[in-house]
């Protein structure tokens, strides 16, 4: 069966955009941009991006709706777990608390969006001032320090935050080669099942040479990105983090009954209504997750810096919002995939460490970054500008 390449390109824009951008970047840098350690330090120093455009995306199946208050809440709510912690108070209690205010700062703004009907970027637009204020009066200004080396270790933060070796590999960590062929394996084996489940179920299963090559091309690219994160500590405890909520969110989205319902109220929110389906509950459900991942962003990003300060977060929501963009959701709503914002959080990451390695001046940085979403955007527009 043959392969229509101008569908696969369409399809796959942004991954091949992905893939240019990464070749452009390892030619101007000479070589460093794939370097074992650069690598490790784009998945840990984007873990907040890949968390935070998790949460975000479900508010934006919801008809394009954002969360601009994500960033100060993840500064509010890294800093009262700094304080906590500060007071001697046990790293799992404090990581309870982040997550608990995290799941009631999403209510108290989903309430106000879907049962009051204040515009989704008015609300959060007031919660990202509000929460920076609140951000400035847990810290009192101050930076407040993180020494929990247990907290640190299992969040990403300290030299030690790594899955250790234990099939004592030396210089090449082999738990982390063996680490990528497991999931490699587990991939491949969930893309034929899928095939075979929708074969037996009667539907329509599309070219199986279609399918086998896209399976390749992500189990080689895996298998390759875990054999350079072998090289240098292999697997830092962000990746895990990472990968929990990815899938779950990949589930939830495609296949629980309120996935379905975040893609219909996007889609079309009269008619959702007239189904019988109460699109409040939907919006508030998708802003209830989006102050739980804040929370765990958080988490990570306190970890990481090994304290909290109340710059924290600047910008968070904006990056999240453009891996949204960028991996292919709609800013009209009823679209979009977890792995659309993989390819977008990463795309972001590569930019900003290509240009950082460089030397761009950080100004310019934005400027690029701006008109990447905005390329973004411009796409999405006239695509849907094709179908109708």
């Amino acid at each position: 069966m043959s392969i229509n390449i101008k569908d696969v390109l369409k399809k796959y824009t942004m991954v091949f955009a992905l893939i240019a951008v990464i070749i452009f970047f390892q030619i101007m840098t000479g070589g460093k941009m794939l370097l074992p350690q650069n690598l490790n330090n784009l998945i840990s120093q984007n873990a907040y991006v890949f968390v935070l455009a998790a949460g975000m995306l479900l508010c934006i199946l919801t008809g394009g709706n954002i969360d601009l208050a994500c960033g100060s809440v993840v500064c509010f709510l890294g800093g009262v777990g700094a304080v906590v912690m500060s007071k001697d108070v046990n790293w799992i209690v404090a990581v309870i608390i982040m997550l608990v205010g995290g799941i009631l700062v999403g209510a108290w703004q989903g309430y106000w969006i879907a049962y009051v009907k204040v515009p989704p970027f008015i609300a959060t637009l007031a919660g990202m001032y509000a929460f920076r204020g609140f951000s400035n009066i847990v810290l009192q200004g101050y930076s407040v320090g993180i020494d929990d080396a247990v907290f640190l270790n299992v969040f990403g933060g300290g030299a030690d935050c790594y899955v250790p070796d234990l099939l004592g590999g030396g210089s090449l960590n082999l738990t982390c080669v063996l680490a990528g062929i497991i999931i490699a394996a587990i991939y491949a084996l969930l893309v034929f099942k899928k095939r075979l489940d929708a074969k037996k179920a009667g539907y329509s299963v599309g070219a199986l040479s279609g399918d086998l090559i896209r399976t390749i091309i992500i189990a080689v690219a895996v298998i390759w990105f875990f054999f350079m994160l072998a090289q240098y500590k292999g697997i830092p405890s962000s990746l895990i983090w990472i990968g929990v909520v990815l899938i779950a969110y990949a589930y939830i989205t495609a296949n629980t009954t309120m996935g379905r319902y975040l893609y219909a109220v996007g889609g079309n929110e009269k008619a959702t209504n007239l189904s019988g389906i109460d699109a409040r509950k939907v919006y508030f459900f998708a802003y209830v997750n989006m102050g739980l991942m804040s929370g765990l962003a958080g988490i990570l990003t306190v970890a990481r810096a090994t304290h909290a300060e109340p710059t924290f977060g600047q910008g968070y929501e904006m990056d999240a919002i453009a891996a949204c963009f960028i991996g292919g959701a709609s800013a009209y709503g009823g679209e979009g995939n977890v792995f659309g914002i993989v390819i977008g959080a990463l795309l972001m990451g590569v930019i900003n460490m290509g240009m950082s390695i460089v030397g761009v001046e950080p100004n310019y940085q934005k400027v690029v970054k701006g008109i990447v979403v905005l390329a973004a955007i411009i796409f999405d527009v006239m695509s849907n500008k094709k179908k109708k």
